[in-house]
């Protein structure tokens, strides 16, 4: 208040002394007619309207009738008017002066709101920005409060819903709007002010029902701002509800996807080995004069069958830990090579009739990885080479350094991987759509392979022309000494 009168006086001083200075200049040195004088006075009245509005240019106009009167209109030097007309001028002066205040602090007026409400304007359209923006529409909520106050500069504002029953606030220590006031706010439709805290509740309106209300500390932000706001806000909140709907939608589907691709997996492949199993152990104990040759194949049936089970159940067991990020790497500088020799080494016998070219140049830099889970990609990464590729078709194996990765490759010739299942084929259990009962597979070795190259910061793809073949590449990067 002190500020306020302070520049109040200041102000008046300044037209009393700007009135003084045209009294002199016209009085005292330059002597012109009366009407140069009266139209000098109506600029100054009209420069102070314009800027300090109505109150200073009243004042101005009386002054500067009073000082029109006794300085230039004789008789000079005195209030009295001689002349009958010269009321009439001095009065149309007076007029003149106070109808130009009036219009000159109504264009003052109106120009003033028209900036405020561009900047409104502005800042609502940051507002609808920073909405859109927003990855995250569920969290959108939880900031919502925080860009409401930044935006339009309010010391804190909070939002509550009536369907959560839940305030969200733009800092855990603002306190200045109550939970009862929210909750009272939400189920009206008009704004609430109180003009002593500063304090503002307006509701949310999702058409005509009200569903929550927002509350703001803080003066100049329009009703009409403030209804865009909570209109904004609604649409974000009823946005925030969809995406949420339809997230547990998409997993309600993804747990059937996965649930019936288990299933598919456990009928084709679990069952197949036990089915041999059972053969095997039902012909030894119904026939006991098999000969010893005979008696060796089913044994060995049983010992390679059950083998079978133990990897596809062990399979499983590394797929879930991978899953919960269970895993701990032993991360050490290996050579490449050194991988690629311990996985040939496993996936001798689903080799066997193919050629394995190597292509590992003796420059490759060593790479901190966990040596046996990097050899189990290349093994998965083989096997699916062998099980895919027709009997006597070669595979490579090559690694070269690219943008400070090692990039490792196992290329086939065989049916190739179309663009539709490029996208699929690394989730668990996707087999391909052409192959899937031609050959025996769970789904999880390329999902497997997958989860070890990103737990090593890396990544793997696939590139493939229909009957051309396939090439597989995982990459691991070589400055994890940090790690």
């Amino acid at each position: 208040m002190q500020r306020k009168l302070t520049r109040s006086i200041v102000r008046y001083s300044i037209s009393t002394a700007s009135a003084a200075v045209i009294v002199a200049a016209y009085f005292r040195w330059l002597h012109v007619n009366e009407t140069t004088v009266a139209l000098t006075f109506l600029v100054g009245i009209l420069l102070v309207a314009a800027n300090w509005g109505l109150r200073h240019s009243i004042y101005l106009s009386i002054l500067s009738a009073a000082a029109f009167n006794f300085f230039f209109l004789p008789p000079v030097l005195t209030f009295t008017v001689g002349d009958g007309r010269n009321w009439v001028a001095l009065l149309a002066f007076l007029v003149t002066g106070i109808v130009a205040s009036q219009l000159a602090e109504r264009a003052r007026r109106e120009a003033k709101i028209s900036r405020r409400r561009q900047r409104e304007a502005e800042r609502l359209y940051e507002f609808s920005q920073q909405m859109l923006v927003t990855g995250n529409v569920i969290d959108l909520l939880n900031v919502l409060p925080q860009m409401i106050a930044a935006t339009f500069n309010l010391a804190g504002a909070a939002v509550y819903l009536r369907e959560k029953d839940r305030i969200y606030r733009s800092s855990p220590n603002y306190m200045d709007v109550t939970a009862a006031e929210l909750r009272d706010a939400a189920f009206t439709r008009d704004h609430r002010h109180d003009e002593e805290r500063g304090v503002t509740l307006v509701p949310i309106l999702l058409g005509t029902r009200p569903i929550g209300a927002v509350g703001i500390t803080g003066n100049g932000t329009s009703p009409e701002a403030l209804d865009a706001v909570c209109g904004l806000a609604a649409i974000a909140i009823e946005r925030a509800g969809a995406v949420e709907n339809l997230t547990r939608v998409q997993a309600s589907r993804e747990s059937e996807r996965l649930r019936n691709a288990l299933l598919d997996s456990v009928a084709h492949e679990l069952r197949t080995p036990l089915t041999s199993i059972t053969a095997a152990i039902t012909t030894l104990r119904s026939d006991p004069l098999l000969d010893a040759e005979q008696s060796g194949e089913m044994m060995q049936v049983i010992e390679e069958e059950a083998a079978r089970l133990d990897r596809l159940v062990g399979q499983a067991m590394e797929m879930a830990e991978l899953d919960a990020n269970d895993i701990k790497l032993d991360l050490q500088l290996h050579a490449m090579r050194e991988a690629v020799d311990l996985a040939l080494d496993e996936v001798q016998g689903p080799l066997k009739t193919h050629p394995v070219e190597l292509r590992l140049p003796d420059t490759l830099p060593p790479v901190h990885m966990d040596l046996e889970r990097i050899a189990k990609v290349l093994q998965h990464l083989l096997e699916n080479a062998a099980k895919y590729s027709a009997e006597g078709s070669p595979i490579f194996i090559s690694a070269e350094v690219s943008r400070g990765q090692l990039v490792t490759s196992v290329a086939d010739r065989g049916a190739g991987v179309d663009d539709l299942e490029k996208m699929m084929i690394f989730d668990k259990f996707y087999r391909g759509q052409g192959q899937r009962y031609r050959v025996q597979g769970t789904g999880m070795g390329l999902a497997i392979a997958k989860a070890i190259a990103e737990a090593h910061g890396g990544s793997i793809d696939v590139t493939s022309q229909p009957s051309q073949g396939s090439v597989f590449s995982f990459y691991l990067p070589l400055n994890l000494s940090g790690r």
